[in-house]
């Protein structure tokens, strides 16, 4: 047999480990490095923020869920949670698949993550204060008899609804702050979260505190439900128009499962969505996506005015 030198040798050597190299770069590659899988789970989890009629009925949505779960052969479930913060973290760990937010709380965990996606919002029946389909309001409200203004508000009281609320927390902080020319809690003696936009508003009716921000919609609901009447409330400042609420799925759902998803939403002949719908309310589902709500993020993101 013929004898190779060591130099000989190990080129030969190095040859055979380079024509070698892809294999090996197949087996020792991380998971990480292949495409990821997209979700098919065995059951979905639809969610919403903690306002409106929803807050306390879910099951004013059963007959969409009912319609999702025969159009998916899969379960769809509703799961309620305590706080906007709650469903932005259920949508981000994967454990909610669908949620109704509110358009900050949707542009907040869509910095998070990006491919959670608005696909649909509700084109609503007229509130008492806007005539706008696919938008609504931020009121400042206080009680009808509290001869209160804007200016005498200064030192009083003030309920805001949730940190991540669009008209009972951003709005405010960013663009009431700015007409008064302070930050809300130096204008106020004390500025507090209720939770929910009927708890503020219920809290104004008590006299809990002397004025608060609260959506035209749900002031609406709590009004036409006979909870308070609509004579006990003044507005004292109404935003511009606000985007309604966009449902949202995880974009790590399989394309078809998005896919059907939408199909249901924008079937208005079905009676199933229909009665969902009616139930909220509202028309029909109209299709949304993330440019819808930038004037939402351009909020968050500024850091003009004395907003804090």
């Amino acid at each position: 047999m013929k004898n190779y030198r060591p130099k000989r040798f190990a080129a030969l050597v190095r040859v055979a480990f380079l024509a070698l190299l892809p294999a090996f770069a197949a087996f020792a590659a991380p998971a990480s490095a292949a495409p990821a899988a997209c979700d098919r789970p065995a059951r979905l989890h639809f969610s919403f923020s903690p306002q409106g009629n929803l807050q306390d009925n879910p099951a004013l949505l059963q007959p969409l869920l009912t319609e999702l779960s025969d159009v998916l052969h899969i379960p769809v479930e509703s799961v309620s949670l305590p706080s906007y913060g709650a469903v932005i973290e259920g949508l981000l760990s994967g454990s909610v698949d669908i949620a109704k937010l509110g358009p900050a709380s949707y542009t907040s965990v869509h910095q998070s993550d990006d491919t959670i996606t608005p696909f649909a919002t509700l084109s609503a029946e007229a509130d008492l204060f806007s005539a706008l389909p696919t938008a609504y309001y931020s009121l400042l409200i206080v009680r009808q008899q509290s001869n209160l203004s804007i200016e005498s508000l200064k030192g009083k009281k003030l309920a805001l609804v949730d940190p991540d609320s669009t008209s009972g927390a951003l709005i405010p902080l960013k663009l009431f702050s700015r007409k008064i020319n302070a930050p809300l809690t130096a204008y106020f003696s004390r500025v507090g979260y209720s939770g929910t936009h009927q708890q503020s508003v219920l809290s104004v009716a008590a006299r809990e505190v002397d004025a608060a921000f609260v959506s035209s919609s749900t002031l609406t609901t709590v009004i036409r439900e006979g909870r308070i009447r609509r004579d006990e409330m003044r507005v004292l400042w109404k935003s511009d128009p606000i985007p309604r609420d966009p449902f949202v799925f995880r974009g790590h759902l399989c394309p078809d499962i998005r896919q059907k998803i939408q199909k249901v939403f924008f079937s208005p002949g079905n009676p199933r969505v229909a009665a969902a719908l009616a139930a909220q309310s509202s028309e029909k589902f109209v299709p949304v996506s993330d440019r819808d709500y930038k004037i939402i993020r351009d909020l968050q993101e500024s850091d003009r005015g004395p907003a804090n």
